[in-house]
């Protein structure tokens, strides 16, 4: 009672206002309580850090996004406990107290070390290893890390630069030929080879479920995007979604009469369905009738395709990569499906598509007749 005098609202009115503000936090699209419950964690990570990082941190904000904020905070705290554990200099000093100036005193070699380090290493008795693409990822932070400081004019030397980035091997992208996605839907559909508790939960969840692998496989959006939808994204009338890419920007998706098809039934049942508060706008909820996680997605395309034999072992992305084949294939034009999947750089396109292009270009051998039969 006294908390209410104080702001001089009678208690009703004080406790009615606490409950709008909740309700607004809970109110938020997905994709702003990403950007929160990111902002959250990078605030906890960076008191464990130097000092000095904050300013790096402050420094690239307008121009990072908070989950590539985040991504930096962790591999720094992996650099500089791997250069408290290995560097007999700075064994007695805390992390939170290492000065700028240690930059300037490392070398290429204590870069190279902290790669080979990251190879296999121990933690809180977990062990844990890093690929090319790892070290790759992890190298490429460091690079941002120095790159920040040498050009603001903070250190004298960009070691970080001088290291080569590890040498990638290029993965075989995994994709459904056309027989194997209409196997996928029609495990979905009928349920066919699930568990007798599977099916119960199948018989409340198959709509939606429907509706949500033929708009993966008929657009090609990202799982955090399909996720991320509210009802008021889809746009019936010119046959759209709006989502939000990586990165922040907002994109028009199109999509077919097959994906159509699969999203009216759903979007009726969804009239009748009862969200829990702070998941109103929600378009695919759970059972718990909560906005569906990108876990939950993984874990459904995983159990349906689990259930077809011939299937390959698939996730989300690969319903990603199979909608970009197609496309590809249909139209042969690499910047339509580049603009479509929501690549920001053509290359990126071209490497995950390079062996249809080079099936394209086979093709071509023969296209031209040089004397007419």
């Amino acid at each position: 009672m006294a908390q209410a005098s104080k702001i001089n609202l009678p208690y009703s009115d004080y406790a009615n206002k606490q409950w709008k503000e909740r309700q607004k936090m809970e109110n938020k699209n997905y994709h702003d309580q990403q950007n929160i419950t990111n902002l959250i964690k990078l605030r906890e990570i960076i008191p464990s850090l130097p000092g000095f990082c904050k300013q790096f941190f402050r420094g690239i904000e307008n121009n990072t996004s908070s989950r590539t904020r985040l991504g930096y905070a962790l591999d720094l705290r992996i650099f500089f406990e791997f250069l408290k554990e290995t560097n007999s200099s700075l064994k007695n000093t805390e992390i939170t107290k290492f000065p700028l100036s240690l930059l300037d005193s490392l070398t290429r070699e204590d870069i190279e070390e902290y790669l080979e380090y990251l190879s296999y290493y121990k933690k809180d008795g977990k062990e844990y290893t890093n690929d090319e693409r790892g070290k790759s990822r992890k190298l490429a932070s460091l690079r941002s890390f120095y790159n920040y400081y040498f050009t603001s004019e903070l250190i004298e030397k960009n070691v970080a630069a001088l290291v080569p980035m590890p040498k990638l091997h290029q993965k075989e992208i995994i994709r459904l030929d056309p027989d194997e996605v209409a196997a996928l839907l029609d495990a979905v559909e009928t349920g066919e080879n699930l568990t007798a508790s599977e099916r119960k939960y199948h018989n409340k969840t198959k709509v939606r479920d429907l509706a949500l692998l033929t708009l993966l496989l008929g657009t090609g959006i990202r799982v955090s995007e399909c996720v991320g939808l509210d009802r008021k994204d889809v746009d019936l009338k010119n046959g759209g979604i709006k989502i939000r890419r990586k990165g922040g920007y907002e994109a028009v998706v199109y999509f077919g009469d097959e994906v159509e098809e699969a999203l009216l039934p759903y979007l009726e049942q969804r009239e009748h369905m009862i969200p829990s508060d702070g998941h109103e706008d929600a378009l695919f909820l759970s059972i718990q009738n909560k906005r569906i996680s990108v876990r939950s997605v993984e874990k459904l395309v995983k159990k349906y395709a689990s259930r077809v034999t011939s299937l390959k072992k698939i996730t989300p992305h690969k319903l990603r990569s199979t909608y970009g084949t197609s496309l590809y294939r249909e139209t042969g034009d690499i910047y339509l499906v580049a603009d479509v999947l929501g690549h920001k750089d053509v290359n990126t396109t071209k490497k995950h598509y390079a062996a249809l292009e080079e099936e394209r270009r086979k093709k071509a051998a023969g296209a031209v007749k040089l004397r007419k039969d």
